[in-house]
């Protein structure tokens, strides 16, 4: 890629990053620092991926755990691939179930919002076919830092006690006892650089490192985990673990200025930042200064938004095809729907045709582009007795609206949120990058591409630049560093502007590119506790 690598308009505390034999960025220190030592052991991007996937775990139990879901684009073997572990309903969660119970809709915490956790399916799958190093190696040191505890970092602590915060106010009953026993310390938050261990963390990654993951599937762990669902009226039986694999899948892409972006098709929403892109792509750009960029910007991604909440579902249950949405003709279509004032947008008609984002590289050419959450901070606050297990609510991502192609249904995945990036040109890797953070996702990829291919901003600019968030019908937030007359000149075109000192709603980056000469060039996130590790 090219950029002017002077040109860093905005104040940080980083400059981007460079290494020729390897290179691991997270959002957290000691698992980017366990990826490297992968690395060094002679394992490959793949091997340091998932060792600082399962460090993550711990070292950030805000945004992401074992039972969660997680997703991956690699560049391996002359490809890029694409990895889908997520996992769906339970066999015995239906909305006519829960309407019996007396919901009316999926709620955001208990267990009518969890769904089978695919994370150490995804784990192990990306080791058996593409790791160099024995499974068990890659999580040992997850396993020791959940063992001896670590120092909890500022931004992991604001997460952690704004998130305990809503628990306490909310939380009520049996099932929701344990993750106060396990994630408070006498009812406290642990503090700023206090050491924190988790013993029931690291027995159950030990059992799933010595057993491939069967553990979590078919033996003790799924044993734990659906007897409790039983005792606190959750819907889980054996079968769901045992029925359940991660899948394969191919990435989707569209061409954007030179380059080919590449998201994971759905489940994810990935397919949100395509569609956005696609608008914008026959767009001239006059750089970050000018209101008429982001007005385009904000109004591709509003449109795009539109067609994902509407149609993006479990694959199977689409009434509606990947390339229909990507079509060239319909982006032309949506595009004319852009004019110079803010709008409330519409699905087009198509009738007729809390998350921990890392990137890992090797001096072989590998590169990977990792993604995993809980969702919503902790998930649906249930953890499993015994085993430091927090399950994720990502059911509360399912339609309640039985003729929704989202619609909540056994055995179906949800509409999901976690989508990693990557780029190519030509044919060739350019690098892996993500932006973590619900629904900021697809707005992350957005503003942090056009960043670097339209104004040629270096990775770490990229990442520093302030951003925006749309949150829906006119509302966009933007960072108290956001420009002034750029706030002012939207505000004129009909955007509802508000400022926020809230950094979590504008998500979290990292980006590992790769120059021609073989070198990469890392960039991590100022909104977080993020680290690139390097040889």
């Amino acid at each position: 890629m090219r950029y002017d690598a002077l040109y860093y308009p905005y104040p940080s505390k980083r400059h981007a990053v460079y290494a020729s034999k390897g290179m691991v960025a997270a959002s957290q220190p000691l698992a980017a620092q366990a990826g490297l030592d992968m690395l060094k052991q002679g394992g490959n991007a793949i091997d340091a991926a998932i060792a600082a996937a399962a460090c993550l775990t711990v070292v950030e139990p805000t945004s992401n755990g074992i039972g969660g879901d997680c997703f991956a684009l690699l560049w391996t073997e002359g490809k890029l691939h694409g990895l889908n572990a997520s996992g769906p309903a339970p066999q015995a969660l239906s909305i006519d179930r829960l309407k019996r119970q007396g919901y009316d809709h999926i709620p955001e915490t208990g267990w009518p919002s969890v769904t089978v956790p695919g994370v150490p399916a995804g784990w192990s799958i990306l080791s058996e076919r593409f790791g160099r190093l024995p499974f068990r190696s890659l999580l040992q040191p997850a396993i020791e830092i959940a063992e001896r505890g670590f120092p909890i970092q500022p931004d992991l602590w604001t997460r952690w006690k704004l998130k305990t915060d809503v628990f306490r106010d909310t939380l009520r009953g049996k099932a929701f006892e344990p993750w106060f026993e396990t994630f408070t310390i006498d009812g406290r938050v642990p503090e700023i650089g206090e050491v924190w261990s988790s013993p029931d963390h690291a027995r159950s990654l030990a059992a799933i490192a010595e057993t491939n993951g069967k553990a979590f599937y078919q033996g003790e762990l799924m044993e734990e985990i659906v007897a409790f669902s039983q005792r606190t009226g959750g819907y889980f039986a054996p079968e769901d673990f045992a029925d359940y694999s991660a899948e394969w899948v191919e990435p989707i892409g569209i061409s954007y200025k030179g380059f080919q972006v590449w998201e994971i098709p759905p489940n994810g929403q990935g397919l949100v930042a395509l569609i956005a892109l696609n608008m914008l792509k026959d767009m001239d750009v006059d750089g970050r200064e000018d209101a008429e960029t982001y007005h385009m910007q904000i109004e591709a991604l509003k449109l795009a938004f539109a067609d994902g909440r509407h149609y993006i579902a479990d694959p199977r249950h689409m009434r509606v095809r990947i390339e229909q949405l990507l079509d060239e003709r319909y982006a032309a279509e949506r595009r004319k729907l852009i004019g110079q004032r803010a709008m409330k947008p519409e699905p087009g008609d198509l009738s007729q045709s809390g998350t921990v984002y890392l990137a890992a590289a090797d001096g072989e050419g590998n590169m990977v582009s990792f993604i995993q959450s809980n969702a919503n901070g902790f998930g649906s606050g249930i953890v499993v007795p015994g085993t430091g297990i927090s399950l994720q609510n990502r059911g509360a991502n399912f339609s309640f609206d039985p003729l929704s192609d989202n619609a909540l249904a056994p055995g179906k995945r949800s509409y999901h949120t976690i989508i990693p990036g990557f780029l190519t040109q030509n044919g060739e890797p350019v690098g892996s990058f993500g932006v973590m953070g619900g629904y900021m996702q697809p707005q992350g990829h957005i503003q942090v591409l056009t960043n670097m291919i339209d104004c040629g901003l270096n990775p770490q600019a990229a990442l520093d630049a302030p951003r925006w968030h749309w949150k829906g019908g006119k509302t966009v937030c933007v960072e108290p560093s956001f420009p002034d007359h750029i706030a002012m000149a939207l505000s004129r075109k009909g955007h509802d502007i508000e400022w926020t000192a809230d950094r979590r709603i504008f998500g979290k980056g990292q980006i590992i590119l790769r120059q021609p000469n073989g070198v990469m060039v890392g960039a991590t996130e100022p909104r977080t506790d993020g680290s690139i590790a390097v040889w």
